[in-house]
C-alpha cells in the first residue's frame, strides 16, 4: 500500500517551517542563494565591516520574514 503524499509544501516544527515536498525544497534553493549573495555583496563592497554587518542582518531579517510568510501560506 502506498502512503498518500501530503500536498503541504512545509510542515510547522517548533515555530519554524521545514520542507515537506520537492516544491518546498525547491523554494529553499533561491532563498539560500540569496542569503549567500547578500553576504558576498555586503562584505565585498567598500563599506566598513560594521555597516556590512548591519546591512546583512537587516537583509537576512527581511528574507527570513518573506520565506516564513511563503511557508505559512503553503503549509
Amino acid at each position: 500500500m502506498k502512503k498518500k503524499q501530503s500536498k503541504k509544501w512545509f510542515v510547522r516544527v517548533r515555530g519554524s517551517y521545514l520542507p515537506n515536498s520537492w516544491q518546498g525544497w525547491l523554494t529553499y534553493i533561491p532563498f539560500t542563494a540569496f542569503l549567500v549573495a547578500i553576504c558576498i555583496f555586503n562584505y565585498s563592497t567598500d563599506h566598513s565591516k560594521v555597516v556590512a554587518s548591519i546591512t546583512t542582518i537587516l537583509d537576512w531579517g527581511l528574507a527570513t520574514t518573506t520565506m516564513t510568510y511563503i511557508a505559512s501560506k503553503k503549509s
